[in-house]
């Protein structure tokens, strides 16, 4: 029964009931031990009588078993794994030791976790129960946290309970319900049903001490009745000062200690191995002295249950004070008599940790048995299981080399666990244990990424250009990469003597000619050219590489740098082809990491293009799951090319609210972002009329470090906003090296750009023709058709204004660009006009939500919902419900109606 818990008693049967009706509920439960997290939990799965109850728990000793507590859950339904998606199933064979004939991704692991609960869900409602969440490792909780922040329209509630510990479980993008301590009178209440007859100051001490805590108010008081009984309680005045866990852990320990010697070894052995089955509990019991008769003595005391061949502690704290209350010498017996009795293929993992645990010096047969079992991990996507056996192996290993590279993978691992911190801490270590180069240089880049965060990517390139200048000689294929990273980083932070001085270091490397490292290098090297306004040397070098980033195959590294490549020759479309082949191929490898990178490229591009939409459909998923993984400086990036969109399409409160937001974070950090913002805020300034301050913005744009990078596309707005501020003399510098880049790079978005300007400042139509007759993007155009109509106006040339004007309406319109549509208006309107506009598709498709709209463009293409959401990495459920909020937005019935609306 729970006593004082009404409120959350209801939240929890609230969720309970609404999966019936098809809503979803993931919810964390908070509190310290004994707050009564479980016993909520346990509510819940005796109230849910017509749902399907999966429960899982977490055990701190067993954290290192890369998704064993994802195992124990999903075991009962393994056999539905043919049903998943092909790499989502393969995924969870990998995961699960069930095959070693691939090398998975834990997102991937996440999505099939995802999809085999939603069919489970398909069959009756499923209620999931995880105790001592943050207990479980990583893998296995990174897979659950992932499934559950993406059911929306399932019949499933998740509901984790997790303790309040010294290190943070974080669940973000999961509600959260804490367990406070009860009231007064419910603590007193639950006090005198369970420990009538404590004196009365006794009674007050045990309500002071428990602070509410109900599993504190059960055992200090019935320790304290049991004591008073017998002759022996403790004064009440004595209040000391330890916390209320650590006050009942004591309470149980109290209890085991009394038992005899053999039921405290054979409690020791069941508590230092969650996985094994009472068969081998017995055999490792044998082995230091106990036997099955020895349960009795705990099983009267009420510590554990034994029922159905399975032993069962009353309590996770009565597991821990088991283990920690037997003496050092005597868990190393119990650990190694697990070593000896796990013997099969398919216990060695385990086998390796309990060997680890019984070794207290380097043992070079240990660490070559974890290091195995951190091969294995990794092939199953477990980061930081492999982070933890790399770490242990490295300690226990005997040649110091050996040691250095050990910890330097389990840095890497435990970077890639999303443990930055625990990283830098490694790598940093390893580079005071050895002197070989490319163990040093490794472990140097790895700190260049996590400061890239923490910092600065100047700070990144820094480090990686140490790394790099390790091993250019010995292994210049690597330093390749090394110097992208420094290069890359760089060039984010605006630190040009960086980009340039990698562009050297990457000259001197000897590469094979024609191979892709050699086209990333040139490259790169180029970008060094381009980003110092020498764009003559640097056009063939970028344009061969964004090629190579169109083919099929290439490392996810060079898909980014040739994304980049094509924005700086103001080749959208290439760019837009390259990006969209990376997105594809992060979906279907799950390596979601990348997608943000990814989507920021498409998003620049499509943007840039005039594909508002689908740029802000890009964002949105960058954004979600830059967010998601922690990834604070790529949020601000994305958010950086939001407050462009925001600007363009007149949202003035939101470009406003987003730049305020993300300056803070990019400025003095990270100059593209930082630039790109004030891009917007500068558009946002012309668009509204305000040239003085739309100046300003533009100008620290185009002299400012990123000038010349894919941002010198904000000249043309900086010279509209200097001609129509009377000052156009004052932008000549910028035009001149706008006109260099656009000469250079010769795409038809450049050359008509260039040719806007020239319009502009010398008053000629046979620009803005010549302009209009290129291919650019949908904005671009409207925005020249503006400025011709306007330019006819004033000439009194009305017919002719009339048609150019109406075309950029339209233009601004089918774009939702506002601010620029009421400009055109307002000109139309003075020619004596009543404008009027029509929605065609893109319109349509504004009014649903991004992923609405991410999912009605997949179903247009013909895919199934079950391919959607694999795409997608949600349920086929949660995509049937998109759509069905989708339809009536876009005026259709049928599935098969989407396709001819065009909506690609």
């Amino acid at each position: 029964m729970l006593v004082g818990r009404d409120g959350e008693r209801d939240h929890v049967e609230q969720a309970l009931g609404q999966a019936a009706s098809g809503r979803s509920t993931a919810l964390v439960v908070r509190g310290e031990a004994g707050i009564g997290k479980s016993a909520l939990l346990g509510h819940a799965v005796t109230v849910a009588t017509d749902m399907r109850v999966l429960r899982g728990v977490g055990i701190e000793s067993e954290a290192e078993l890369a998704f064993g507590a994802l195992h124990l859950l999903l075991y009962p339904y393994l056999d539905r794994l043919d049903s998943l998606p092909g790499p989502q199933s393969a995924a969870l064979r990998g995961a699960f030791g069930l095959s070693s004939d691939t090398t998975t991704t834990p997102f991937l692991i996440g999505a099939a976790t995802l999809t085999l609960l939603a069919e489970l869900a398909a069959e009756k409602p499923l209620l999931c129960v995880v105790d001592d969440a943050q207990w479980l490792d990583r893998g296995s909780s990174d897979a659950l946290l992932f499934a559950a922040r993406r059911f929306q329209a399932d019949p499933v509630v998740m509901l984790f309970a997790v303790r309040d510990t010294a290190v943070p479980f974080r669940t973000p993008g999961i509600e959260e319900l804490r367990l406070p301590g009860l009231s007064p009178d419910a603590a007193a209440g639950l006090l005198d049903r369970h420990s009538p007859g404590l004196t009365a100051p006794m009674r007050a001490r045990v309500l002071e001490e428990s602070n509410g805590n109900p599993l504190a108010l059960l055992e200090l008081g019935a320790a304290r009745l049991s004591a008073q009984r017998d002759g022996r309680a403790e004064p009440a005045h004595q209040v000391g000062p330890l916390p209320v866990t650590r006050r009942v852990q004591d309470t149980f320990r109290d209890q085991i200690v009394d038992l005899p010697q053999t039921s405290q070894s054979i409690l020791l052995v069941a508590a230092a191995d969650r996985f094994a089955g009472m068969d081998t509990v017995l055999c490792v019991a044998r082995a230091v002295g106990a036997d099955t008769s020895d349960l009795d003595a705990a099983e009267r005391a009420g510590l554990i249950s034994v029922a159905d061949g399975e032993l069962t502690f009353r309590h996770p704290l009565v597991r821990a004070a088991a283990y920690q209350c037997a003496t050092h010498h005597q868990r190393i017996a119990v650990h190694r008599a697990f070593a000896e009795a796990l013997t099969a293929p398919d216990v060695l993992d385990r086998r390796a940790w309990h060997l680890a645990a019984a070794t207290t010096e380097p043992d070079e047969a240990v660490a070559a048995e974890l290091e195995r079992t951190a091969i294995r991990a990794e092939r199953r996507g477990g980061a930081m299981a492999v982070s933890a056996a790399y770490d242990r192996a490295g300690r226990l290993s005997v040649d110091p080399e050996l040691k250095a590279r050990r910890i330097a993978k389990a840095a890497l691992a435990a970077y890639d666990a999303g443990k930055p911190d625990r990283a830098a801490r490694l790598a940093v270590e390893v580079t005071s244990l050895t002197t070989d180069p490319a163990t040093i240089a490794e472990a140097t880049l790895l700190r260049g990424q996590i400061e890239y965060e923490r910092t600065s990517p100047e700070a990144d390139a820094a480090l990686a250009s140490e790394a790099a200048k390790l091993i250019k000689d010995s292994d210049p294929e690597r330093a390749v990469v090394m110097l992208t990273e420094m290069i890359c980083a760089g060039r984010d932070a605006g630190a040009l003597p960086l980009v340039a001085e990698g562009g050297r270091l990457m000259s001197g490397l000897r590469l094979e000619p024609g191979s892709r490292p050699r086209a990333s290098a040139d490259a790169l090297i180029s970008w060094g050219d381009l980003l110092s306004g020498r764009p003559e040397h640097a056009v063939a070098p970028l344009r061969a590489m964004v090629e190579f980033g169109r083919g099929p195959g290439e490392d996810v590294m060079h898909r980014v740098v040739a994304g980049f490549s094509g924005l700086m020759l103001a080749d959208d479309r290439a760019t837009i082809a390259a990006m969209e082949v990376m997105v594809a191929e992060a979906r279907a490898s799950g390596a979601l990491t990348w997608i943000p990178y990814a989507q920021e490229v498409l998003a620049f591009a499509q943007a840039l293009h005039g594909d508002f939409l689908t740029a802000q459909t890009c964002l949105a998923e960058a954004v979600a799951l830059s967010t998601e993984f922690g990834m604070d400086m790529e949020v601000a990036v994305l958010r950086s090319a939001s407050v462009w969109l925001a600007a363009v399409t007149g949202d003035e409160p939101r470009c406003r609210a987003l730049a305020a937001e993300v300056l803070p974070v990019l400025e003095k950090r990270h100059a593209v972002g930082t630039a790109m913002t004030f891009w917007g805020l500068g558009l946002l300034d012309l668009a509204a009329g305000r040239y003085g301050a739309a100046f300003d913005a533009l100008h620290a744009v185009c002299t400012g470090p990123a000038r010349y990078d894919f941002l010198v596309r904000a000249v043309p707005d900086l010279v509209e906003a200097a001609v129509r501020d009377g000052r156009p003399g004052e932008v000549t510098e910028e035009l001149a090296a706008f006109d260099r880049w656009a000469t250079h790079v010769d795409s038809p978005v450049a050359t008509a750009l260039s040719l806007r300007c020239r319009a502009m400042i010398e008053d000629s139509e046979e620009h803005y023709r010549a302009a209009l007759d290129l291919r650019t993007g949908r904005f671009d155009e409207a925005r020249t058709q503006l400025l011709h109509g306007e330019w006819l106006r004033r000439r009194r040339r009305r017919g002719e204004a009339r048609t150019a004007l109406a075309a950029a309406l339209a233009g601004f319109t089918r774009l939702g660009a506002s601010t620029w549509q009421a400009r055109a208006t307002s000109e139309l309107t003075a020619l004596g006009e009543r404008p009027s506009t029509s929605l065609e598709a893109d319109d349509v498709l504004k009014t649903l939500t991004p992923q609405e709209v991410q999912v009605v463009r997949l179903a247009a293409a013909g895919l199934s919902n079950k391919e959607i959401g694999a795409q997608l990495f949600l349920s086929p459920r949660t995509i049937g419900h998109h759509l069905y909020r989708a339809y009536p937005k876009l005026g259709v019935t049928k599935r098969i109606e989407l396709a001819q609306l065009g909506l690609g």
